[in-house]
Order: C-alpha cells, then structure tokens, then sequence
C-alpha cells in the first residue's frame, strides 16, 4: 500500500510520490481570495508522473473485484476512466447538474470555498457493486452498492473528509497519493 488511511503517506514508502507532489502546481487565491488551488494540469503535462498516478491506484485496485470506478467532473474523468480501463471497471461519470442525458441520481455537497451538485444516471451503478470514487463522494450511497473508497491524487491535510453512508454500506476508506501541502 502506498499511502495511508486519512490521507497520511509515509516518508520514504514510494518514490513515484515526490515526483507526483512535484508536479502539481499551487495557485495561490484561485478560485477565491484564501484558496490554495491544486492544479493538476502541470501533472498531467508530465507523461511519467501522470503515469505514476495511474498505476499506483490500479496496483491498489487490482485485486479488490472492482466493478465501477466513478469519476467526479472533471478531474475525477481524466484519472477514473484510466484506473476502470486498468483494472477492467466500468466507468461511472459524475456530472455537474444539466450535462447528463435522461434521468440521473442528483447529490448536493459542500467544497472549500461553496456549494455545489453532481449528478449520474439512474442504473449507472447496480445494486451490490463495489465501488471506488475518485475525487469526491455523492450519489452511489444512493444506488445501494458498496463504496469501497473514496480515492483521489490530492488531499488537504488540514482538511478533515466527511462522509455520509447509507445503513447497509460497510464504511469507506478515505486515501490521497499526496496529501502533504505547503
């Protein structure tokens, strides 16, 4: 395992993390005065470490009969359907209101700096399916299948992830690849 539960990582477990850390840039005050932005998109410009991401959650995930793997608009869409298609999930989008066709499962939930609302198609994920989340958790508690954990590339360690589960859910692990920010 290479990072710990509550988006703690040790010192010295994977090398592949410091070049991950290293390729994030911060963007002081964006999108607001106070928020220290995460910007992936210099990750994603270097091929290795984006690579690194990747593998390091589908060598988490492999083995752990996977079915759906639900990517958060939008980050969550750049490294969710690489992890399904490595692991041989199904790739679930979780979308802002208005940009899904047909009926859809809506969740409000709060970030940093607001409010906002996700939303999937009703039927995308089946009764008793084992899930992983990337980048946040909403409306999957709602379909009755297992939220096995709730995965992303980023974690705030000054920032304490809540969240609500339906009664028949075993409870979910939060983890973060990078969760040291300066």
């Amino acid at each position: 395992m290479f990072v710990l539960e509550n988006g703690a990582k040790k010192k010295g477990e994977d090398p592949r993390l410091q070049a991950i850390s290293q390729a994030i840039r911060v963007v002081p005050h964006f999108p607001k005065q106070g928020i220290m932005f995460q910007d992936i998109t210099t990750l994603l410009l270097d091929h290795s470490a984006f690579k690194d991401v990747v593998d390091i959650f589908v060598d988490r995930y492999r083995d752990m009969d996977i079915s759906v793997v639900a990517g958060v608009e939008a980050r969550g869409f750049i490294f969710g359907s690489s992890i399904a298609l490595g692991i041989g999930a199904k790739f679930v989008p979780l979308c802002k209101p208005g940009k899904l066709p047909g009926e859809v499962i809506s969740e409000k939930y709060v970030l940093e700096y607001g409010t906002d609302c996700l939303e999937m198609h009703v039927g995308a994920v089946q009764h008793n399916e084992r899930v992983i989340i990337i980048d946040d958790l909403v409306a999957t508690e709602r379909a009755d299948a297992e939220v096995v954990e709730c995965a992303c590339v980023i974690g705030l360690s000054d920032l304490k992830p809540s969240f609500r589960y339906a009664a028949n859910l075993m409870e979910s692990h939060f983890i973060s690849l990078w969760s040291h920010v300066k």
